[in-house]
């Protein structure tokens, strides 16, 4: 009994300081031992050795910097619930985006300025409880940044108190670097946002390709710089030409991710909802759809709908 308590206690300290070796060779130590009688010690193991590779695996933003580097593609996907995010954690998506597009697909609004800080927190915290691996990001809403920096840190700190999220994301470049510095200095990251900015909808009045002539294509450029030199740790750059998008991909250190901007950055992001096919309507040039989930769902609503006015569900089986 000592001498496996002994054996825990080395594996333990092992692992944190040489946790990838440790793993290895932890793996190897518990399929030996799993096939002697001590199953609970090896339970008991194995268990452990799940803790430690969760925590060894865990993207940081660190992780995405090293990621721009090695020439490997960051795959973020939006979540806002619970259920979602589970799925996306545990299929190995790197990146998850809790998106004020919520006010979109949650809360059926034709634009993303109606939602709430509180109603970001709340999506962002039921997110955090599913992940184990990913990194969350939460988007910063409407009118919690734009125009006051000591407001803009004040809204990020409680997204991180509040949710617990590993990032926030702000939509602009120049017109709110106060407002990044500020959030910065607390030591809370930040994804940037150029090109097309959905919270600007109303400035722009529509939803077409940005930066397509050379005066709106420079100041992307210069603000990408900014984002980098203020500290950001990436940018998302949204619907703009895909030349453009590869060259400020190659002219910064911090990793970039396209929705609608081509392959030539370090990363892409799409709204899951759109992406699975459960949103029907939204349908740009940009978007892959990977399954149609409405046709899937409505399908099986019916059915149920069928089963229960005909009796015929629950049967004998499905009942006490």
């Amino acid at each position: 009994m000592l001498n496996r308590v002994l054996v825990c206690v080395v594996f333990t300290v092992g692992a944190f300081i040489f946790p990838t070796y440790m793993t290895i060779v932890s793996c190897l130590f518990l399929f030996f031992w799993s096939h002697t009688k001590t199953c609970t010690f090896a339970n008991h193991f194995k268990h452990l050795i799940m803790y430690l590779s969760s925590n060894v695996s865990k993207i940081t933003t660190h992780v995405l910097q090293e990621m721009k580097l090695k020439g490997e593609k960051i795959a973020m996907l939006t979540a806002y619930d619970y259920s979602m995010a589970k799925i996306l954690d545990e299929a190995g998506i790197d990146v998850i985006l809790v998106g004020d597009s919520a006010s979109n697909v949650m809360a059926g609004h034709k634009t993303t300025l109606p939602i709430t800080l509180n109603e970001m927190i709340y999506h962002a915290s039921s997110v955090m409880r599913a992940v184990n691996r990913s990194l969350v990001v939460v988007d910063m809403p409407f009118g919690t940044y734009q125009g006051n920096s000591k407001e803009a840190l004040q809204s990020a700190i409680r997204i991180m108190k509040e949710s617990g999220a590993n990032a926030v994301k702000m939509e602009g470049g120049e017109e709110i670097r106060e407002s990044i510095d500020r959030i910065l200095s607390a030591g809370i990251p930040i994804l940037g946002h150029l090109g097309l900015t959905p919270q600007s909808i109303n400035k722009f009045g529509t939803y077409v390709v940005r930066a397509t002539e050379e005066r709106e294509a420079e100041k992307l450029r210069r603000d990408a710089k900014i984002l980098e030199e203020s500290g950001c740790f990436g940018i998302v750059l949204e619907k703009i030409p895909s030349k453009l998008a590869a060259e400020v991909t190659e002219s910064v250190r911090i990793p970039t991710i396209g929705i609608g901007a081509g392959n030539g950055v370090d990363g892409q992001v799409l709204v899951l909802h759109d992406m699975l096919g459960i949103n029907q309507k939204f349908s740009p040039r940009f978007l892959r759809r990977y399954n149609n989930l409405y046709d899937e769902i409505h399908g099986s609503v019916t059915h149920y709908i069928g089963d229960v006015k005909s009796r015929s569900f629950p049967s004998e089986r499905e009942q006490y």
